[in-house]
């Protein structure tokens, strides 16, 4: 009979495949207990290190560690002596100064330093030396005014009594509205008729007195006026006439006299004797030459004089 060959031999089927899940990595050999660990190999010398690997994008940096309780700072390194400061980095342009930290609620100012025993103060700094004033230049000079003309009205009355009695009336002022004549008592009554007749002044407003003790003389003013001109119803002509003064008065016994004009104004009549008991001038004429105001037994010095003094003062 024919020998049939023997079968080839079949190869053993492989183990079934592991899954991830059920796959468990083997347990490493525990190393003997004389065992010492292997040296490192020595790197070639045109060995290049190997570049670190890229972090993946979702990586997260490491929180950092905690220092232990008991750690201590490490002490600054010195620096070498040949070490230069780095300089100052500049600040950028739109940087703000830090505001001033504010002090303590219980900080107190440090005490001032006390200065030494043999400290001398230091001299005061001399003051500059001011600057000279500029000169100012001297103010123009200025032109008298010219004298003010005198009004054309007033002016020509003051020309007709000159020219009627020259120097034995003399004109005190001219103004606008205004006129002063000045005379003696010998000429009053024949200057007060003209001024009356042919200058039209028909009334007395009023008759006031002046002393002059350093002339020795005593002025009576007559102020005139007119009712009936109406060219004169706004001028008053003063009419001037002094009498002698007496250091001792007794009015009415002493050379402290003058005319009266009653007969030429009238209204004169009250005025006089008021002057007459106030200033002690006694007006010969006058009808009624009595006092008007004090009682009849005055006998103290006219009260309007200048040396004339209220008692207990």
């Amino acid at each position: 009979m024919d020998a049939k060959p023997p079968p080839p031999p079949t190869a053993p089927s492989p183990p079934p495949p592991t899954t991830q899940e059920d796959a468990k990595p083997a347990p490493p050999k525990p190393a003997p207990a004389d065992a010492k660990p292997a040296p490192p190999k020595p790197a070639p010398a045109d060995a290049k290190p190997a570049p670190p690997k890229p972090a993946p994008a979702d990586a997260k940096p490491a929180p950092p560690k905690p220092a232990p309780a008991d750690a201590k700072p490490a002490p600054p390194k010195p620096a070498p002596a040949d070490a230069k400061p780095a300089p100052p980095k500049p600040a950028p342009a739109d940087a703000k100064p830090a505001p001033p930290k504010p002090a303590p609620a219980d900080a107190k100012p440090a005490p001032p330093k006390p200065a030494p025993a043999d400290a001398k103060p230091a001299p005061p700094k001399p003051a500059p030396p001011k600057p000279a004033a500029a000169k100012r230049p001297p103010p123009p000079a200025r032109k008298a005014p010219e004298p003010a003309k005198p009004p054309e009205f007033e002016s020509g009355m003051v020309d007709r009594i000159t020219e009627r009695f020259g120097d034995r009336a003399k004109p005190a002022f001219v103004q606008p509205n205004r006129i002063g004549i000045r005379t003696g008592k010998e000429d009053v009554l024949q200057v007060a008729g003209f001024i009356r007749d042919e200058l039209h002044f028909d009334h007395a407003e009023s008759v006031s007195g002046v002393d002059y003790p350093a002339d020795g003389e005593i002025e009576v003013a007559y102020h005139l006026g007119s009712y009936l001109d109406p060219a004169l119803s706004k001028q008053v002509l003063a009419l001037y006439v002094r009498a002698a003064r007496e250091e001792s008065p007794d009015p009415g016994n002493d050379s402290t006299r003058l005319p009266s004009l009653r007969d030429v104004f009238y209204s004169v009549e009250f005025h006089e004797r008021e002057c007459f008991e106030m200033l002690g001038v006694y007006f010969e004429g006058h009808p009624d030459n009595r006092r008007l105001l004090l009682p009849e037994d005055w006998a103290d010095l006219p009260p309007l004089r200048k040396d004339f003094a209220i008692k207990g003062r």
